[in-house]
């Protein structure tokens, strides 16, 4: 497997855009010794076609190079673009210099240059263009008319460079606006997908974080839990003997309770352990439906939610940090409206699977509308790290995370792909 750099990557997608514009180039260079045969007879027209067939073939060369083996160092782009202007200037001098039209092609390789390597890089091939211009002042090839210039062949050298600085003009802007365009698009787009992944480097880093106060916290409860399941059991053993009948209801409601903890433990452990493995499990939304509805009855018994009647059939790639995902969206929705929450799910016209959690609260704050769960937040109902590790979570998984609120109460939208059968269930 090939491994290549940033810069490397770049200078592989410009490949075909130097391409182009080498060839848009050496086009322009033909059809002028073609058009200019028909008014002034070229000195060095032989040479002049020769150079261009060399072009040819060294742009050729360099696409192939480019694009199979791209440079790992600025400074040979740098050198590559220099041969360009040199090839240009050394086409200028035999068909007239600095009276060629064409003159402006050397801008071409400058612009270029700007964008691909760094600032010094660009400040020296821009004077080698200057440079190369002057001295095209000073020495070059003239052209001869055909005719004496006495019977018009000034006239007709005239509006011969006069249309080729249009055709010059025009050429430039259209090479310009393709391939300078094309690649500062291009570079604008790395840069967005860079910023994107410094930030949702940063949000992983403080998921990171919050994982490894959670698991340390785990950890210390553990023991805890496993001593005070031993006094109710030592306890339980007294009261069969000695205490009232009603002590025992409670203290069976205790244990109930230390093994919810203690399965709470458990399930933590094993999400910690599938994200680890990137392990994901293709499972149809009415099952995963169901899974989440045994998981919301056993944290909250008495819980007023709705569940759909007819969920969709779709599969969608879960894993247990998901499932802990809804349950903090249904447990913030169930402290917002304690009298009832519901649940809908539906397929998209874009094919996705839609999970909806509706309640009759207060509603959400305007900023955690707009993005909810893009940070963390201070919040006294529930709607701080829950929501950002919701979120953080569902993105993960190539879902979205929306809210809607209005006076009727807050509705947190999840949207997940429609799972491929064929897709693996190891990421």
């Amino acid at each position: 497997m090939e491994w290549l750099t940033h810069s490397q990557t770049g200078y592989r997608q410009a490949a075909r855009y130097l391409l182009g514009m080498r060839l848009a180039i050496i086009a322009s260079m033909l059809v002028a010794v073609a058009v200019a045969e028909t008014v002034i007879s070229l000195t060095h027209r032989a040479e002049a076609l020769l150079l261009c067939l060399l072009y040819g073939v060294l742009a050729t060369l360099g696409w192939l190079w480019f694009s199979r083996r791209p440079p790992a160092s600025s400074l040979t782009v740098s050198l590559t673009l220099a041969g360009d202007v040199l090839l240009i200037s050394a086409w200028l001098y035999l068909t007239g210099g600095y009276t060629n039209p064409l003159v402006s092609l050397l801008l071409l390789p400058i612009a270029v240059a700007i964008i691909l390597v760094p600032l010094r890089q660009s400040i020296v091939l821009t004077l080698t263009g200057i440079v190369a211009y002057t001295l095209l002042v000073l020495w070059h090839t003239p052209v001869m008319p055909e005719e004496p210039m006495h019977q018009g062949g000034s006239d007709h050298l005239a509006q011969l460079h006069l249309g080729g600085m249009w055709v010059t003009f025009a050429l430039t802007a259209a090479i310009l606006l393709l391939v300078v365009g094309t690649l500062a698009r291009r570079l604008r787009l790395q840069q967005n997908q860079l910023a994107r992944f410094r930030e949702n480097r940063l949000r992983d880093e403080q998921i990171i974080s919050l994982g490894l106060s959670a698991a340390a916290v785990a950890h210390r409860l553990g023991t805890p839990l496993n001593t005070m399941t031993l006094l109710i059991e030592e306890i339980r053993n007294q009261t069969e003997q000695l205490g009232p009948p009603e002590l025992t209801e409670d203290l069976d409601l205790l244990e109930q309770q230390l093994q919810l903890c203690s399965q709470h433990l458990k399930q933590l452990t094993r999400a910690a352990v599938e994200a680890k493995t990137a392990k994901l499990e293709i499972l149809p939304t009415h099952q995963w439906l169901a899974r989440l509805r045994e998981s919301a009855t056993l944290l909250w018994p008495g819980g007023p939610i709705h569940w759909p009647d007819s969920p969709p059939q779709a599969p969608v790639a879960i894993d247990a940090t998901l499932d802990q995902a809804v349950l903090n969206l249904l447990a913030n929705a169930l402290t917002a409206s304690p009298r009832w929450v519901e649940i809908s799910a539906r397929i998209t016209a874009q094919n996705r699977v839609e999970l909806a959690v509706r309640d009759r609260g207060d509603g959400l704050e305007t900023t955690l509308q707009d993005m909810p769960g893009e940070a963390v937040v201070d919040s006294q109902n529930g709607l701080g790290v829950g929501l950002f590790l919701s979120n953080a979570t569902i993105q993960r998984l190539g879902g979205h995370l929306r809210a809607r609120a209005d006076r009727s109460g807050t509705t947190m939208v999840i949207d997940l792909p429609v799972a491929d059968g064929n897709v693996s269930k190891e990421l």
